[in-house]
């Protein structure tokens, strides 16, 4: 891999001003297509072999429209009813509007009898029920906003307030992100002005960054046309892409800088940063790769899309690491270090890495002098944090916790203070019946219906809507606990497990309990179900990989023991900021809210992803060292005085782009952005600056334990190319020496 890492650095070099402009174009032409054809995200549940999905499989055929749920329109006067002449013609002008926009299936008016129920004891506030003809997620946010205003426009001509919840609402109220990468990229400039001590420097791996990431964007919503792509997906990505595409630019450009101050010309210099740390960098983003792709395994297909699109991101800033910024670099030249910021050349600091002088110098010194009383003073750090975990519940996207300027927020407040949080979320009860109904009077439905009506937490029930055939019917259930509240969640579950078996027992019908907010719950089951088999599978593939890199055993088993340690810390910070509610106020939250039940099963394949960076890039580095005929002590020292600065920095960056995030006001992205922020500084730090090199100093040689039979078919794999360049070397030394020799014999 080395050599074609080398060989390609040399084309993008000579062909610089090519490779960029194949770049912009092809980025160009992906952003332009995605712009054209819009955003196509959405938040549809499909959990095959699932008691919500049973429900929507039951009514696809005889009332498919119902099976996408209905969203409510909130109609709310200060004063007076909506009973009132002034107000009523414009609820009924409003219902009618409705039902002739575009998607629009059906709609019920609280008006009416049908709709009785969505009006409030104090006929202050009632709900346009709007039932879509099409599935949510082929409605864009500007289709839900021109269903929207067929009802506002009357309404609030009349002086009704007007707020819309449900997948309406959420269409139109997701959260602004703009504010959250701007903040990052500036902390990243900033960090990386002063770890190379010049402007143009530092903008490479931005630009590099910021084209990778426009591509990546662009080609994930594009795919949205073709699959389902969660909301929260192209965010997700963002994070992602732009964390990893600077940290991949500045582990190039840092080994760049020392190829300058070693002497070799620009074009060698960079065609061999490429080849040694982006072999590393191509190592580490295959890992995260790899981690992502491994989501599958749960066979959940919104998880495994939203690894598939996480993984793109990280693949193009690879991409982009590998042939952009080589050609950006070759342009550059020599003037990589003109407007320089600081007295100190960047070359120099380069240089004089490797010497064990300084603060890192001193600090794996102390590290070394007593590697017990470092392990100690980690685990004393990250065990305690992690103690929070052990009462992790895995919940829901909180509608509740979105910002009060949303709509559906402010829909969703209006309906929990007339109606009850349960409106929020109805539970669907879909029946299928073996043998034809006469009506909704059927007893087997009349039975059911009663004893759902009757079970604990069960607020009311709608009237049984049953299709003409007799065959298919359904009602919603609502909870008297909000949707992402436990109290739901048990409702559901004493539903399956009891009620609904008893109302069953003896005839042949058979009922399921379905709708978003019981999807959620089985999304939640899912996940739980299978978080430690997913756990285990990126394991195994990092281990296995670590392997084929380092030809250890030793090494691969410390890095997974430290990464579930850092990754388990992280959870349990979550768990006490959004669970338990501690700081929640610092975080932009009213209140504690769920984990929702996907973040911690994405933070784990991702951090485990990016923890890879921090370790192959520390042990590489310790292996040189080990190769260059060093004491295992003063291998860990040096290759933590090399490697600990570029790692601290690339880290910190990351919690940068990550913890920006916490201002955005999805709080699912809240969840990740803290997450993954508090994960990355505690792994970079505790673990791959104290724990880690600690461990090895104590393991001594047995680091590179390798087991004879395995060495024998075990390929060779070199992570920067060390044996490549020094083969390389040694051919191009040979000419000189033999023609030294000639002279000294005087041919």
């Amino acid at each position: 891999m080395t050599g074609a890492l080398y060989r390609l650095a040399r084309f993008c070099a000579q062909h610089r001003y090519l490779v960029l402009s194949v770049w912009l174009i092809v980025t160009v032409v992906l952003v332009g297509v995605s712009h054209q054809l819009g955003d196509s995200t959405s938040d549809n549940l499909t959990l095959p072999g699932t008691g919500s999905q049973s429900a929507t499989d039951a009514l696809s055929r005889s009332f498919p429209d119902q099976a996408n749920g209905s969203s409510p329109i909130v109609l709310h006067v200060s004063g007076g009813k909506l009973t009132d002449a002034k107000y009523a013609s414009a609820v009924n002008q409003a219902a009618a509007d409705v039902a002739k926009a575009p998607d629009v299936a059906s709609v019920v008016n609280p008006l009416t009898s049908q709709g009785a129920s969505a009006l409030s004891k104090n006929q202050a506030t009632g709900y346009l029920s709007v039932t879509l003809s099409v599935s949510p997620g082929a409605l864009s946010a500007d289709d839900a906003q021109t269903i929207i205003n067929a009802a506002a426009k009357p309404a609030q001509a009349a002086g009704i307030e007007v707020q819309t919840g449900g997948q309406l609402g959420e269409k139109v109220s997701k959260p602004s992100t703009e504010s959250s990468e701007l903040i990052g990229i500036i902390a990243a400039m900033i960090i990386l002005t002063f770890v190379f001590g010049t402007v143009v420097s530092m903008l490479l791996p931005i630009l590099t960054a910021i084209l990778g990431l426009a591509s990546a964007l662009s080609i994930i919503q594009l795919i949205s046309h073709a699959t389902t792509v969660s909301t929260v997906a192209p965010t997700l990505a963002t994070m992602i892409g732009l964390g990893v595409g600077i940290d991949y630019a500045l582990f190039i450009v840092t080994r760049h800088f020392r190829g300058l101050a070693n002497g070799l010309d620009v074009r060698e210099s960079l065609a061999r940063a490429v080849a040694t740390s982006g072999g590393a960098v191509a190592f580490a983003g295959g890992t995260v790769t790899i981690a992502l792709v491994s989501l599958a395994v749960a066979n959940i297909p919104l998880v495994t899309t939203m690894g598939l699109m996480a993984a793109i991101a990280v693949v193009v800033a690879v991409l982009a690491a590998l042939t952009l910024l080589p050609a950006l670099l070759a342009i550059v030249g020599p003037r990589i270090n003109s407007l320089r910021v600081r007295g100190r050349h960047p070359a120099h600091g380069a240089a004089s890495a490797g010497q064990k002088t300084g603060l890192w110098g001193r600090w794996a010194a102390g590290i070394a002098r007593r590697p017990a009383l470092a392990g100690l003073a980690a685990l004393a750090i990250l065990i305690p944090l992690a103690v929070p975990l052990l009462s992790l519940n895995l919940g829901q996207k909180d509608v509740a916790a979105l910002p009060a300027s949303t709509t559906a927020r402010q829909a969703y407040d209006l309906l929990s203070d007339n109606f009850g949080p349960g409106v929020n979320g109805p539970l669907l009860i879909a029946v299928k019946l073996g043998s034809p109904a006469q009506g909704t009077s059927d007893p087997r439905l009349q039975t059911l219906q009663q004893d759902v009506s009757k079970a604990h937490g069960v607020a009311a029930v709608t009237p049984v809507q049953i299709d003409k055939a007799g065959t298919t019917a359904y009602f919603d259930a609502i909870s008297t606990a909000g949707p992402s509240e436990q109290g739901t969640s048990d409702l559901v579950n004493t539903l399956r497990s009891s009620t609904i078996p008893a109302a069953e027992k003896g005839t042949d019908i058979k009922a399921y309990v379905g709708g978003t907010t019981a999807g959620y719950v089985d999304l939640a089951s899912e996940i739980s179900s299978k978080l430690l088999l997913q756990i285990l599978v990126v394991i195994v593939l990092s281990f296995m990989l670590l392997v084929l890199a380092f030809r250890s055993v030793v090494i691969p088993v410390q890095a997974a023991v430290m990464n579930v340690l850092s990754i388990g810390a992280a959870y349990g910070v979550l768990t006490a900021l959004f669970q338990w509610g501690w700081l929640h106020g610092a975080i932009g939250l009213d209140s504690a809210v769920p984990i929702v039940s996907y973040v911690p099963l994405f933070m784990f394949a991702i951090l485990f992803g990016l923890s890879m960076d921090y370790e192959v890039f520390l042990v590489s580095q310790i292996e040189e060292h080990v190769h260059e005929g060093q004491s295992n002590r003063d291998s860990v020292v040096s290759g933590l005085v090399t490697s600990g600065r570029v790692i601290t920095a690339a880290a910190t960056i990351m919690v940068f782009v990550f913890g920006s995030f916490v201002l955005n006001g999805d709080p699912t992205v809240k969840q990740f952005g803290v997450g993954l922020a508090v994960a990355v500084i505690l792994d970079a730090t505790v673990v791959r600056c104290l724990l880690v090199p600690a461990l090895m100093v104590m393991v001594g040689k047995a680091n590179w334990y390798l087991p004879r039979w395995v060495d024998r078919w075990l390929p060779h794999i070199s992570i920067e190319g060390a044996e490549f360049f020094a083969a390389r070397d040694r051919r191009a030394a040979v000419p000189s020496e033999a023609v030294g020799a000639g002279s000294a014999r005087g041919e």
